[in-house]
């Protein structure tokens, strides 16, 4: 919720508003408030008190994780790819620290060959994770760029060790199942007019969703997947429904949210970006 609707919008939120917005969800007063303190507590969020309400807003790294996030889930990567490979060796690091750098790595990408030796495809606009620079890890690292020589048996030939693609194909197929039908049922309005709670609901339910797959993906290049890939079709469902419903959602939102004398942020242009333009 705060990362699809409210960040584009500022990121900040009365609570009573938050507790309004996810009503039709069938989520309580008492869980909403106990999931904003978590929030607040994990450093995504701060608070401050206006006499007997609340206002939360996304905090500074808050803001840089949920941009990073942005990048991942409503834009596709170029599928260009030259054949060379970016490979982490951390050997030398402690083991009791190699599980925050692999759980790290595999969020931006990378797949493993062992304990010790991570590897993705090197494409453009991707950079290395921060956690490669943090303190007591950088020093154990290395980290270099390698293609395959001529003649000799490809990395590609281990792309299903290194990622569990075939899980992931099916949770993608799930999750196309799951909302297929849903889309269709919009498009088929005669009318073309959309309950604007509806979409705001759907849209919601849509982004949470996929994102639980989209974020364990390694976005590999089409080169290194199955032909019958099912992360395209995924995208563009999800590309569709944003350009379906958009306009209705945010009517929603707007009218939840909006406060008496007070202007409500309009959606920045990341927002109007998503999915490669949601006007076009």
């Amino acid at each position: 919720m705060w990362g699809d609707a409210l960040a584009p919008h500022g990121g900040a939120a009365w609570l009573t508003g938050m507790i309004r917005l996810m009503a039709p969800f069938g989520i309580n007063e008492r869980l909403v408030r106990t999931s904003v303190f978590r929030l607040a507590q994990d450093g995504w969020l701060d608070g401050a008190a206006h006499g007997r309400v609340s206002r939360y807003r996304l905090t500074e790294d808050g803001a840089r994780r949920f941009d990073d996030a942005h990048l991942r889930i409503y834009r596709r990567p170029e599928d260009a790819w030259s054949g060379v490979w970016e490979v982490v060796l951390a050997d030398a690091l402690p083991p009791a620290r190699r599980a925050s750098l692999r759980d790290e790595l595999a969020w931006a990408g990378y797949g493993s060959l062992g304990p010790q030796t991570f590897l993705r495809p090197m494409l453009n606009g991707r950079s290395l994770p921060t956690i490669v620079d943090a303190p007591g890890i950088s020093g154990c690292l290395v980290i270099a760029s390698m293609q395959d020589l001529p003649g000799r048996r490809p990395l590609a030939a281990i792309v299903d060790r290194a990622w569990d693609l075939v899980a992931l194909a099916g949770d993608y197929r799930r999750f196309l199942q799951r909302f297929g039908g849903v889309i269709e049922r919009f498009r088929g309005r005669a009318d073309g007019i959309h309950d604007p709670q509806q979409c705001f609901v759907v849209r919601t339910l849509l982004i949470h969703a996929y994102r639980r797959v989209l974020l364990r993906d390694p976005l590999l290049p089409a080169a290194l997947l199955p032909l019958d890939w099912p992360g395209a079709a995924a995208y563009a469902l999800c590309r569709d429904f944003y350009r379906l419903t958009h306009r209705s959602a945010e009517r929603h939102l707007i009218a939840v949210l909006a406060q008496p004398r007070q202007t409500f942020p309009a959606a920045n242009a990341a927002f109007h970006a998503r999915f490669g333009g949601l006007d076009d």
